[in-house]
């Protein structure tokens, strides 16, 4: 399989080629020179943090049922 590097230094990863590896748009890849060719690789995933941090840390305490009402805590004061 043959591809022509454009202007801008890019080049299409023939469709064949992309579907045996798996390789989807926007992925990040990896190029090493070895001896005399260029090998190209998927980049590891990079693992994604949690963007809130809720839930990372359990408790200990009985959970509050799903279906329990906040307004019943308010109690009128004689």
């Amino acid at each position: 399989m043959q591809s022509t590097i454009t202007s801008k230094g890019q080049v299409t990863i023939p469709r064949d080629v992309r579907q045996h590896f798996g390789l989807r748009q926007g992925m990040a890849v990896n190029f090493a020179v070895e001896g005399d060719h260029i090998e190209l690789r998927p980049a590891p995933a990079a693992r994604q943090g949690a963007a809130s941090g809720f839930g990372l840390i359990r408790s200990r305490r009985r959970s509050v049922p799903v279906d329990f009402d906040v307004a019943t805590l308010n109690t009128d004061a004689p």
